[in-house]
């Protein structure tokens, strides 16, 4: 069953709590971190094709600027709420925080089907969505990006809408822009980069050779699909992947590109020549070396982690495995490298857009990636020597680095005094 938003918001507390009790830190700094600074809630009327009007209802969550200002990717769901959104902008920070940026965590969100609806009404949509909560955000306040079904278009139209308001061009208000209004080509793929960086690194850590290993990648949309494509060129052979039409699964190996090209001409990899279908509830069981969750939160439940048999789970997803299923794993002794870390790809891209719209400068697209793995590999290597040294998961060592960070931050400003 999928985990409802509210329960992520508790998920995402007890994460939280746990690393302010191992670090000793004072009441105050839980009591500071367990609730975002503010969150706004607005309807959003957009005129429809049809001539009718429709009103939606979208948020904006600020978690905690303590180490900068808020950044966080906006999502467009039907099935989006107010609790989701507060966990995902408290995860935000911590994402943040772990790779040592100078931001603080965010998200935003608006309730509606984006399949179902034209472009113009989308552009209508996100452009109501910016004048509702514009006094939040800013460049130096809080900056969006991409997220679930969000791209580089509906960037472009927020940063348009935000320039219109404050009549001046504002191109650092936003990341995840088309390279033509200042955003960066590195961008799109980095979520992806950054986990088979982190995949690599485990990878070494555990003694597997990713060379000719086997990859099941769940969710194959942009970030599954890139992860894919990455894994395969490090020579590991991906044998399964699915997305909300079903599966394709051949143990022989499955090449990424032409399932896409697939996916693109029937709406789903099910059915793929040459493989089969796997039921929902099998597809994490597959015998595989690793599982790459790239889908919704709350895939690898209680139930499913018993029958998982990869040795290295690298969450490209946002909050893909549930705390008792994260237990199960420990104790089988399946490494799995939380997606605070695995996923921060695309931040610290944004973070490289960011500077250079202020800046008025731009790096060259290898430039961008070198930067990318240098900051990704010492950030592993910070998590991965709290674990060891604390002698606690990837998951808590990821959250003992970021919570140290953030309250370190908070103790400076004078906040927990």
């Amino acid at each position: 069953m999928p985990v409802c938003g509210t329960r992520w918001l508790e998920i995402a507390r007890r994460e939280v709590k746990k690393a302010c009790d191992m670090l000793g830190l004072e009441s105050i700094a839980y009591e500071r971190l367990r609730e975002p600074e503010k969150t706004l809630e607005v309807a959003i009327p957009v005129k429809m094709d049809d001539g009718s009007t429709k009103v939606f209802t979208g948020w904006r969550s600020q978690h905690s600027t303590a180490l900068g200002p808020a950044k966080g990717g906006i999502r467009f769901h039907p099935a989006v709420g107010a609790d989701e959104i507060k966990a995902l902008a408290m995860w935000m920070t911590f994402k943040s925080s772990v790779m040592g940026l100078p931001f603080g965590g965010a998200k935003g969100g608006i309730r509606c089907n984006p399949k179902e609806m034209s472009q113009r009404e989308l552009e209508n949509l996100t452009r109501g969505y910016v004048r509702a909560v514009a006094d939040l955000l800013g460049p130096l306040r809080d900056i969006p990006a991409p997220e679930m079904y969000t791209n580089a278009q509906v960037m472009a139209w927020i940063m348009d809408e935000y320039s219109s308001l404050r009549r001046e061009v504002t191109p650092p208000v936003v990341t995840g822009k088309p390279v033509e209004l200042g955003g960066v080509a590195a961008r799109d793929t980095a979520t992806a980069r950054g986990t088979v960086l982190c995949a690599r690194e485990a990878a070494k850590a555990l003694g597997i050779d990713l060379k000719g290993a086997s990859y099941a990648v769940s969710g194959f949309g942009n970030a599954g699909f890139n992860t894919a494509y990455y894994m395969a060129e490090l020579g590991s052979k991906m044998v399964a992947c699915n997305d909300t039409g079903g599966a394709a699964y051949d143990p022989d190996g499955l090449d990424p590109v032409a399932v896409l090209a697939w996916k693109k001409e029937r709406g789903t990899v099910r059915g793929f020549p040459g493989s089969k279908d796997v039921p929902e509830g099998e597809f994490f069981a597959l015998p595989v070396d690793v599982l790459i969750p790239a889908a919704l939160e709350g895939s690898i439940t209680e139930e499913i982690a018993p029958r998982v048999k990869a040795s290295l789970v690298v969450e490209a997803a946002n909050g893909p495995t549930v705390p008792g299923a994260d237990t199960v794993l420990e104790q089988k002794g399946v490494m799995v490298v939380p997606d605070i870390l695995a996923s921060a790809g695309g931040v610290t891209a944004s973070y490289f857009e960011w500077v250079q719209n202020l800046q008025g400068s731009s790096w060259t697209e290898d430039e961008l990636e070198r930067k990318l793995e240098k900051i990704m590999v010492e950030c592993f290597s910070s998590v991965f020597g709290m674990h060891c040294d604390m002698k606690v998961s990837m998951r808590e060592a990821a959250f003992l680095v970021g919570v140290k960070r953030v309250t370190d931050a908070m103790r400076l400003r004078g906040w927990l005094s």
